[in-house]
């Protein structure tokens, strides 16, 4: 039995046809311009009849005409930390709504990883790039954006300045850990322990020296219980808090640099036959879907991961739009206490 013939694939062209309009109307449909010269009947009998024949633009050679691959990249530290995946959905609704695609890079966090990553966009040629960089300096970024790839950084960079050449959304870091950490004192959780990844780690660093600051200043008889696991995963939270555990002082409350290793602490506390909150109360950082899940649910600190995405994405399309340039903006965003049974 032959195989059916294959079937032809629409054209512009073909969509006016069916639409009874030129094919620039078409193409100004497609590239949502030129609205106020477009009747809203007009421009919804193009769509109709984009839906029937199921018309796909052609990306490649929208690319050439325009000078634009039309795909924006993230770099993510960890894919499985579910805060990331939220963080991304926020990217896409908004690329989605500008006709991009999205593509994203794991780096584990790891230096090397971020750099090979880099190296690969500027290789893959990306119309600009949203960052979450563990490792990176400012002048890492410097090739992508001299070969004029716009750049958004969700976090802070210890190196960049006043008018960095590149955008970023960020939270307050430290001070949302700090009132967490006064919370966590005003409620008498004493001695007060802290678990957080390597120092290596610079983009969660700030947090684990405020709960040394807070700590200082509030509870000056109180030397600091900061252990440290390998990375900010919950199998790097169960190591450092098997670590406190097994140390001369057990804490009253842990303080985790992220809810991932909050959650590995929770693990450790109840293989050591002890209950979460009434021998070690436990907060976290980030409030990940699953932290209200949990058994007690999570006290943490709310950063809206999907917000965020959405912010970064909608600095880094005003920067491919022209709408804004000049020096790089900095946005500040809202994070929120979410008190909840574990502390």
């Amino acid at each position: 039995m032959s195989a059916p013939p294959l079937r032809k694939r629409p054209t512009q062209d073909d969509v006016a046809r069916a639409a009874g309009v030129s094919q620039t109307v078409v193409s100004l449909v497609l590239n949502d311009r030129a609205a106020a010269s477009i009747s809203p009947e007009t421009r919804q009998r193009v769509l109709a009849a984009i839906d029937d024949l199921q018309y796909v633009p052609d990306g490649a050679a929208r690319g050439l005409r325009t000078r634009k691959t039309l795909i924006v990249a993230s770099l993510i530290p960890d894919i499985t930390n579910p805060f990331y995946p939220a963080f991304e959905r926020g990217i896409q609704d908004v690329a989605d709504g500008r006709g991009y695609d999205l593509i994203a890079y794991n780096t584990d966090g790891q230096r090397e990883k971020e750099l090979r990553c880099l190296r690969s966009l500027q290789r893959t040629r990306v119309d600009g790039v949203i960052a979450t960089p563990f490792q990176l300096t400012a002048d890492d970024f410097a090739p992508l954006i001299g070969g004029g790839v716009p750049v958004v950084v969700f976090g802070e960079l210890v190196t960049a300045g006043p008018g960095s050449p590149f955008d970023s959304v960020f939270l307050d870091d430290a001070a949302a850990a700090a009132e967490l950490v006064g919370y966590l004192i005003d409620r008498d959780y004493l001695p007060l322990a802290m678990i957080a990844a390597s120092a290596e780690h610079l983009r969660r660093e700030g947090r684990a020296t405020a709960y040394q600051r807070v700590l200082a200043e509030r509870v000056p008889t109180q030397a600091p219980l900061l252990a440290r696991g390998d990375d900010p995963t919950e199998a790097g939270g169960y190591a450092a808090m098997r670590a406190l555990l097994a140390g001369p002082t057990r804490p009253r409350a842990v303080f985790a640099a992220n809810d991932m290793m909050a959650m590995g602490a929770m693990v450790a506390i109840r293989e050591a036959a002890l209950c979460v909150p009434d021998d070690i109360a436990v907060a976290g950082f980030d409030d990940i879907t699953v932290a209200r899940l949990l058994n007690p649910p999570l006290t943490t600190v709310a950063q809206f991961p999907e917000r965020l995405g959405r912010q970064a994405a909608a600095m880094l399309f005003a920067r491919l739009d022209g709408s804004v340039t000049g020096a790089g903006q900095r946005v500040e965003m809202p994070y929120e206490l979410m008190i909840r049974e574990s502390a």
